[in-house]
């Protein structure tokens, strides 16, 4: 390999290992808030098995390439279900806030109707869908840079194995990422609960994300083509993600070790 392409290679890998743990981090806030009503053993279960999804389907996305660069539905139906994740669960929390003004005995008994209606599996298979959801953002947004490297050697998948090297790298350690950040968000929350607002936001934000993805595929053509790989989208997005955690962080009171 020519040392220049080795460095091109070099420099796009360092670039996508950073945005895959900024897609990861994305990733881990949804694990950590789908699965904080879970008592603690089976919370670390679910996370397990929520890990363990967004590699295969990380995977999976990578074999696909080809075809899900041309299925634009995937993304409009990963920002639809990233839609409902994050509207439910705001309006649940709503009105947990207003039950409870009311007795102890109707919060409690709210309490068990939520566990009853979320279930370890069930939660499980949301998360799931979760991950399918990322795993098209994550593998469309590190093709969007590694499809731009000169080729090198064969192909593998309709892709070239230099290219799906980087890709397969960068999505690795974009897990690897993910499987640190969760663990600490869920302890966060814990002390935090006021955050779970701001968690839920981002959600949804992430789904305007995928829906500006689908809304510029070439079949849909309703923005230009190039706006979802824009500085100005890319500092938009950050901007407004970085200002919810804020606000979040500094608006929920801080628990003691007591009450956590």
């Amino acid at each position: 390999m020519d040392f220049s392409i080795f460095l091109e290679y070099a420099w796009v890998l360092i670039v996508l290992i950073v945005l895959e743990g900024l897609l990861a981090a994305d990733n881990a806030v949804v694990l950590a808030v789908m699965v904080k009503h879970l008592e603690p053993k089976q919370r670390k279960k679910a996370l397990f098995y929520g890990l363990l999804g967004a590699f295969v389907f990380r995977m999976i996305a990578i074999l696909l390439l080809v075809w899900l660069v041309q299925w634009w539905w995937m993304q409009a139906l990963g920002a639809l279900y990233l839609f409902y994740v994050s509207i439910s669960h705001l309006v649940k929390i709503y009105k947990e806030k207003n039950q409870a003004r009311g007795t102890d005995v109707d919060a409690e008994l709210e309490k068990q109707e939520q566990k009853k209606g979320s279930g370890f599996w069930f939660t499980v298979l949301k998360v799931e869908i979760a991950d399918i959801a990322f795993a098209i953002d994550s593998i469309l947004a590190a093709a969007a840079i590694a499809l731009a490297l000169p080729a090198v050697g064969g192909d593998f998948f309709g892709v070239n194995a230099g290219q799906y090297t980087v890709m397969l790298i960068g999505g690795l350690i974009g897990v690897i990422i993910m499987r640190f950040f969760a663990t600490w968000f869920v302890e966060v929350l814990n002390k935090r609960p006021g955050l779970e607002v701001a968690a839920f936001i981002i959600v949804g934000w992430v789904g305007v994300k995928l829906a500006v993805l689908t809304l510029a595929h070439d079949q849909i053509n309703v923005i230009p083509h190039e706006f979802p790989h824009s500085t100005a989208w890319k500092l938009i997005f950050w901007s407004i993600m970085v200002i919810v955690i804020l606000i979040g962080w500094f608006g929920s009171k801080n628990k003691t070790a007591e009450e956590v």
